[in-house]
């Protein structure tokens, strides 16, 4: 048993999350090995750059981390990590669109939308959304959470998760319509 105990062998976010915070350093691995390509892939939808991800992956673990002895064990632990990376994605995402404003290039679909099996135009219309509207459509239709978790998980209203949501499938269908004729 890694973390030692009863139900906790089983392996469980919960089991893994209490013997983190009593120091265990293979729960905090496990979780890191449980998480990590979930994180990542968040933070790549998002961001649509495979170092920044990694990067925006790796910092939302370091202060998931710091933040553990805070973290609530009776909520799941996924969507609470999914809310760090998501934040730091749109934060770093928002940062790169103010720089294109001046004079960086737009993005382009790579060779890393295709492997992780996103179709190349529909990784272009995505990039074409604004960051919110994004992590939106990534939360819910790539990575698969509910409206009311990705309201709660990023704490905003579900009208507004709904609103994000509706305007961002608005314009990737305006996008793609023009693409697909």
């Amino acid at each position: 048993m890694l973390w030692g105990g009863g139900e906790e062998a089983a392996g469980s976010d919960a089991a893994l999350v209490r013997a983190a915070q009593r120091g265990s350093e293979e729960a905090i691995e496990a979780l890191f090995r449980r998480h990590w390509r979930r994180a990542h892939r968040a933070a790549y939808l998002i961001v649509r750059d495979a170092d920044a991800a990694e990067d925006i992956a790796q910092e939302a673990f370091l202060a998931a981390l710091r933040a553990l002895d805070r973290f609530d064990r009776r909520r799941p632990f996924r969507p609470w990590l999914h809310r760090i990376v998501v934040n730091r994605a749109i934060d770093h995402a928002r940062a790169r669109a103010l720089r294109r404003e001046v004079g960086e290039a737009p993005e382009e679909p790579t060779a890393a939308d295709a492997e992780g099996g996103l179709d190349p135009d529909l990784a272009a219309a995505l990039a074409g959304l604004d960051p919110e509207q994004r992590a939106a459509i990534v939360l819910r239709y790539l990575l698969e959470y509910t409206p009311g978790e990705i309201a709660r998980m990023l704490g905003l209203p579900r009208g507004t998760v709904n609103s994000r949501l509706r305007r961002g499938l608005d314009r990737l269908a305006a996008t793609l319509e023009g693409v697909l004729r």
